[in-house]
């Protein structure tokens, strides 16, 4: 995520070309004419000792007898020379580099000479990069570049030039187009940064073979998702395509996992990719995800609503108001409805007429209009006149429309009328549907990154327990711990686990059991066993869960008497009252090679296949993104409900996720974990067999997750001037509730003071933006205290650093009513104590002249302050640390 340099690679003002050749079949003439002819303004300083001038430009014979220190150079020669031409870069004072070619052999050595120099690379093995905002063509493409809204990252070339000749022939732009290469330095994370706050760029669009660091890209990509739309396509879903690209081996949910997780949208193949381009170039936010589609043929509109199913969409639902004004437009023999069908005969006034009385309706969100070649309504006639019928509508902009005219011969010009005029357009119903159902998918994936959620009943974590039971049993040498081994483990996490099996093996345990009371079942070990008096255990079925424990005291105790060295494994029990109608779900947590641990639902009682059978979330789990989990599940038919009766208790199982995610991030010694299966029986879920697989684990235990948890290490109970005792903690995303209780008690005179503007209020999105933060980039720490029996939020400090981890920008708010009680200092002492083990080297704020009181508490705990009056501002900054 590092930005250093990365003005000097995207934004030259000057590059140097090293090995610049006369000779067209030459890497070095083919970037010297691109450089030229894309209208770079800067100097161009081609290096070859054999030419006195490339494309009538003066060359220079060597690095050290340039002129002045480029910003950008460009290697173009045989690769072999990169390393010393690297290092000449650098005494040289070079900033960031391009190298278009090297071997594997070559890669850490090029990136330690890198680091020494400071040097940012791009590549190897780089296509380069575009620009055209800047008339920069700094790239092996043949192909010209148009302006525009969009940015392109690319780890292939080869998509990259397919991607470059299509949107040339749909004459699209872009903003940027850069190809990673092999991402040796400048990876995805460090660009969608920088492309974040890209004044040129409205849209980002990925192409992804790998990750080298999974949480800063999950990182950079929630951040910037924020702000800008970000769709993701990535190769290499199979095993067999893994090993063509030489990529890490792992489960491509887990990207599902990871992308949904930012907020990104994922699209599956090239041609969804097309379309993607198509629909980010001119992207306007969906407002809802009703869809009224109207056609001129029963056919298209068909396949349109074939497509909107099978992607799980939504019709619009007409209100009766709206149906008759509609039938009133139309024949008798036209039917209004949604999917509408105009009939063939339809003509450009008939479109024209309907689409008018749409735009009027709140009763939908999107409008699809398809028109198949027609005599009767000439493609290009009706494209023209719908346009302008559009762009006159007061109301055009608040629907998402998306058009479709098919045919290759009749529709291409009507296609290009609508691109020039913003509005999406596809060659196909199916396509048009694809890209509305990216729009909805977005919407959601934004939706749930900005959900609050709620807290779960009754959770409870016992940490120290768990970790002194996992240590116990690696002491003794075990890896792999079955039910009864785990059993006390889970339910330090508040996981209801009930004792699995007594095996013995003699069919007197039966007899026991029966004369206890309970009804019994056997489970032979297996089919071939000699001797049916040796069974595997006994299954015993209570009639009510509170019976559990006295029945297995009173069988263990009862085998224990009758056969001293028979092995006691527990008792699998399961509650009579709750049997019917009970439901065996199955979670798995894995250790995928790029995310980390992923926690996978899905169905018990069928042979695992996670890459069908599951659905996958990465840790940490709030009860909001487990929710999701479940739902998901159940759309995708992971999970089907088995009965009416007791339908899924989706709240119950979420919270059991949220469990899970817990135990998971708080103990990195758990390489695997299978429960198979949970048992749903209405509210009550029981884990019924479980295996645990253990490994010693060394070094940072957050380092292995994708996401960052809630760091408890920051929770501190504090003791305030009048006696008053609060909790310091890191924000959560369940705190919007009480955020906005605490603003609302905040006087205006302060926000004014900590906002720089009056602001009335505050919406769900900026409470969500406050309290949904990633503990990688901000850390915001508030006091908690105890008042009438419920939390409430009296003071909140923030510190928001930089992408290179150097500077953090810091606020302190305090309670109006209860200043003077050191609230305001204590809060941010521990912040300029967290900033400092964090990393920064620098701690700034600004405020106000009229506010005396942080002006100085700063003085006070070592701030430097700098009254800006010409600004009506107050600068203050702390040195942290030396760089």
């Amino acid at each position: 995520m590092s930005q250093r340099g990365l003005e000097a690679l995207l934004r030259p003002k000057s590059i140097a070309v090293i090995g610049a050749s006369s000779r067209p079949e030459r890497a070095g003439y083919l970037m010297m004419r691109n450089l030229l002819a894309g209208g770079f303004n800067g100097p161009v300083l081609p290096v070859n000792p054999r030419y006195k001038a490339v494309c009538g430009v003066l060359t220079w014979p060597d690095i050290a007898s340039l002129p002045l220190s480029p910003d950008l150079a460009i290697l173009c020669t045989h690769a072999s020379r990169n390393l010393e031409l690297l290092r000449q870069l650098g005494e040289r004072g070079c900033k960031a580099c391009i190298i278009l070619s090297a071997p594997a052999s070559q890669l850490e050595a090029l990136k330690r000479c890198a680091s020494e120099w400071q040097i940012r690379l791009l590549g190897p093995n780089s296509l380069g990069l575009l620009a055209p905002w800047q008339g920069l063509n700094a790239s092996f493409s043949p192909v010209p570049i148009q302006k525009g809204k969009l940015a392109f990252i690319s780890q292939s070339a080869a998509v990259s030039n397919t991607i470059l000749d299509w949107a040339q022939q749909r004459q699209l732009g872009f903003s940027w187009f850069i190809a990673l290469g092999d991402s040796l330095d400048i990876d995805a994370d460090d660009l969608l940064d920088f492309l974040a706050r890209d004044g040129k760029t409205s849209a980002i669009l990925l192409y992804l073979e790998h990750l080298s660091d999974a949480r800063r890209f999950v990182s950079a990509a929630r951040s910037a998702s924020r702000n800008k739309p970000i769709l993701v396509i990535k190769s290499g879903r199979s095993q067999q395509a893994q090993q063509l690209l030489k990529t890490h081996a792992g489960l491509d949910a887990a990207w599902d996992a990871a992308i949904q997780r930012a907020g990104l949208l994922r699209v599956q193949d090239t041609h969804e990719l097309f379309s993607a381009v198509e629909t980010l170039s001119h992207m306007r936010p969906l407002r809802g995800e009703r869809l009224m589609i109207i056609s001129n043929g029963a056919a298209p509109a068909a396949l349109a609503l074939d497509a909107l199913e099978a992607r799980n969409g939504r019709l619009a639902k007409l209100s009766e108001e709206l149906l008759t004004d509609l039938q009133n437009l139309l024949s008798d023999e036209i039917n209004a409805g949604n999917p509408l069908d105009l009939k063939d005969d339809a003509t450009p006034e008939r479109y024209i007429q309907v689409v008018s009385r749409l735009l009027e309706s709140t009763d939908i969100d999107a409008l699809m209009i398809i028109h198949a070649p027609s005599a009767v309504a000439p493609a290009t006639l009706t494209a023209q006149r719908l346009i302008e019928t559009i762009l006159k509508h007061p109301r055009a902009k608040q629907l998402t429309l998306l058009t479709n005219w098919c045919g290759e011969f009749s529709s291409p010009e009507a296609r290009r009328l609508f691109s020039d005029a913003g509005i999406p357009t596809y060659r196909t119903p199916e396509g048009t549907v694809t890209a509305f159902m990216h729009m909805v998918e977005y919407r959601r994936n934004q939706k749930q990154l900005r959900e609050t959620p709620a807290l779960p009943a009754n959770l409870t974590a016992n940490t120290t327990e768990a970790h002194q039971l996992i240590r116990a049993a690696l002491d003794e040498g075990a890896s792999t711990l079955d039910t009864h081994e785990v059993q006390a483990i889970l339910q330090a996490y508040g996981l209801n686990t009930l004792p699995t099996w007594i095996a013995s093996d003699s069919v007197e345990a039966v007899h026991i059991a029966g004369q206890i009371g309970y009804p019994v079942a056997l489970k032979l070990r297996s089919p071939d066993i000699p001797h049916k008096s040796e069974v595997q255990g006994v299954m015993l079925y209570l009639r009510t869960a509170s019976e559990v424990q006295q029945a297995a005291e009173a069988i263990i105790d009862r085998v224990k008497l009758a056969w001293p060295q028979a092995s006691i494994h527990g008792l699998l029990v399961q509650s009579m009252a709750n049997r019917a109608g009970a439901q065996e779900l199955r979670i798995v947590v894995e250790q995928d090679p790029v995310f980390g641990p992923m926690i996978m639902l899905g169905e018990g009682g069928i042979e695992w296949q996670a890459d069908k059978q599951a659905v996958v979330a990465l840790p940490p789990l709030n009860m909001t993104l487990a929710r999701y989990l479940v739902i998901q599940a159940i759309k995708s038919g992971k999970i089907r409900s088995r009965s009416a009766l007791q339908p899924l208790d989706i709240a119950g199982i979420s919270q059991v996720l949220v469990q899970v995610s817990n135990l998971i991030v708080d103990c990195p010694e758990i390489v695997r974990l299978d429960i198979h299966p949970l048992l749903a029986a209405g509210s009550e879920f029981s884990l019924l067999d479980v295996t645990m697989q253990l490994a010693d684990f060394k070094g940072d235990p957050e380092a292995r997750l994708a996401i960052r948890p809630y760091p408890h290490a920051l929770e501190e109970q504090v003791a305030l001037k009048n006696g008053d005792s609060c909790l310091f903690r890191p924000i959560l995303p369940e705190d919007e509730p009480l955020l906005r209780e605490f603003i609302d008690r905040v006087t205006k005179e302060d926000l004014y003071y900590r906002y720089f503007s009056e602001i009335n209020e505050f919406t769900h999105d900026d409470l969500a933006n406050m309290t949904q933060i990633d503990y990688d980039r901000e850390m915001a720490i508030v006091a908690v205290r105890k008042y009438h029996g419920r939390d409430e939020i009296i003071g909140v400090t923030r510190a928001i650093s930089d992408a290179d981890n150097i500077d953090a920008e810091f606020s302190v708010l305090v309670r109006s009513d209860l200043k003077g009680l050191g609230l305001g200092r204590r809060l941010l002492e521990k912040m300029i104590v967290y900033t400092r083990q964090h990393g920064l080297q620098q701690l700034n704020g600004i405020t106000m002249p009229g506010n005396q009181g942080m002006i100085a508490l700063a003085r006070k705990l070592g701030f430097a302050v700098d009254v800006q009056i010409e600004d009506g501002i107050v600068g203050l900054s702390l040195t942290l640390c030396a760089s």
